[in-house]
Formats: C-alpha cells, sequence, structure tokens
C-alpha cells in the first residue's frame, strides 16, 4: 500500500494532529540524534518536557544499548523526563522496554531462530563482497547479531557520521544489497536501514508491527499516534510506521525535530 507523505513537516497540520495524538513516536538516528550519537542538550531538554505532557515512543533499529547512550544517560534527559510516560522499542520494534521499579524493564522480544540469523550474517557478506560494499577500512563491527535482527554497517557500527551521510546518499547501495539479501531469505524481512545498513528481522516485525503493537498495549488506535523519523521513503524503515496508519511526520534531520517537538509541546499545552 503507497503512502503519500509530506515532503515537509511545515506542509501539515500540526495543530490538529497535536489535538488527537494521544502518542507520539520517534526513529533516533538522524531524527532525534545524529548516528550513534548522544541527543544534543536542547533535544534532550524538549524530550523530557514533551514526556510530561503525552505518552512518548522511541523506536530505532539500534540495540538496547544504543538507546541508553543516546537518550537515557543524556544528562538534560534523566533528570527531567517522566519515565512512566517513555516507552523505548530498539530493533526496529522487536523489544520493548517499559520503567518498572526503579528499572527498565523487557516487556517481550521477538528473536530469529539461530538458522535464520546464520542465513543472514552469510547472505550480508557474501552479497556486500559481490557488489563490492565490503569497505577495506571500516570502524567496528560490520556485521552485528542483535538477536532479533542482523545489521549489516556498510562502515562498521562506530564509522564517523560524516563518513556514513557520505557514503551512500541516494541510497542506491543499500537497496541493492537489500534486493539480493531479500531473494536468498523470502521468509525473512529484508529493510535498508540508516544511512549505511542494511536490516534482516522477522517477516512482518517492522516499525508498523511496533506502532500496532504498541496502540493495543496503551489501548488507543494506531491512528491517534504521531510518528516522526527521516527515513519515510517506501524503502526507508521508518515507512511501515506510515503503512500502519500513524499521523506520519517526515523530518530532514535533528534540527527540524527539535522545530517539530518545540511545536507540538505548545500545541499540548495550549
Amino acid at each position: 500500500m503507497s503512502i503519500a507523505i509530506a515532503d515537509s513537516w511545515t506542509e501539515l497540520d500540526l495543530d490538529a494532529m497535536g489535538a488527537k495524538a494521544r502518542l507520539i513516536g520517534f526513529d533516533l538516528d538522524n531524527t532525534l540524534a545524529r548516528s550513534k550519537m548522544p541527543m544534543h542538550d536542547d533535544m534532550a531538554s524538549a524530550l523530557a518536557a514533551l514526556t510530561h505532557l503525552t505518552q512518548v515512543a522511541v523506536i530505532s533499529g539500534g540495540r538496547y544499548e544504543l538507546f541508553v547512550r543516546q537518550i537515557l544517560t543524556v544528562d538534560a534527559f534523566r533528570g527531567d523526563a517522566a519515565y512512566a510516560n517513555l516507552h523505548l522499542m530498539p530493533t526496529s520494534g522487536t523489544r520493548y522496554y517499559r520503567f518498572e521499579d526503579g528499572g527498565w524493564r523487557l516487556q517481550y522480544e521477538q528473536d530469529l531462530p539461530e538458522a535464520d540469523r546464520m542465513a543472514a550474517r552469510e547472505s550480508l557478506e557474501r552479497h556486500a563482497r559481490e557488489l563490492g560494499l565490503w569497505e577495506a577500512h571500516t570502524w567496528g563491527e560490520r556485521i552485528e547479531d542483535r538477536g532479533s535482527q542482523v545489521t549489516f554497517s556498510a562502515l562498521g557500527q562506530q564509522a564517523p557520521v560524516d563518513a556514513k551521510e557520505a557514503w551512500d546518499p541516494d541510497n542506491a547501495k543499500k537497496n541493492a544489497l537489500r534486493v539480493a539479501v531479500a531473494a536468498d531469505l523470502p521468509h525473512l524481512l529484508v529493510r535498508s536501514g540508516g544511512a549505511t545498513s542494511v536490516d534482516v528481522s522477522g517477516r512482518g516485525i517492522d516499525k508498523g508491527y511496533a506502532v500496532r503493537e504498541l496502540a493495543r498495549i496503551l489501548g488507543i488506535g494506531v491512528g491517534d499516534i504521531i510518528f516522526i523519523g527521516d527515513r519515510m521513503d517506501p524503502n526507508g524503515n521508518d515507512y511501515p510506521a506510515a503503512q500502519a496508519g500513524v499521523m506520519p511526520v517526515r523530518v530532514h534531520g535533528p534540527e527540524e525535530t527539535l522545530e517539530v517537538v518545540r511545536r507540538l509541546t505548545g500545541i499540548l499545552r495550549g
């Protein structure tokens, strides 16, 4: 199902969306923060303030440990956020954490069988080499087994942000790898992830699954959720949330996200 998504948040009626919303969801990398980097203090403060006004979810392809580093340990966030209203969904929503009894507790997980994870790792490496995407120099782990998701990062997990953003600006490299791996693994979901990554997970387990599950758990409609992300194109990993029926907001980096958060905060306070 094809979804028409505004290219800029300035084209949207945020007043109407904010009045309807019962939860505001976010992608993490290049939405709340630059890839693998902690949120800036202004974003952290704005997001913390938002948690006092409504339910907030973060749904990202990254592992839980990145949520801790990029969000939870940022001083401007951890001292002010209303954790009871915060929902953390790492690895594209295949895991879900809530704050209970003084800590973050795993609510569910959707791990892949070991045989599927091994097949995903083999296919990703083989096709990356065939396509000339197996770079000679990388920063950190290139293929990461996240249990519920296997992720290929062309430049390594710890690559500098500038190098990541310059590697595949038109997404052609990632899309070629995605198509090749998907042909090997038709029973699994293969999606373009972040700036240099391709993710393999269970079919039907994506950000669309995540927002539907969250809506069910909270007793709200998927259409009552605003979801904000930078990868709202049909090959992007935020697009399934739009297909599920959320109110989608496309942003082009954390600076735009901050503007949207401040605007929604004003609407909710009003």
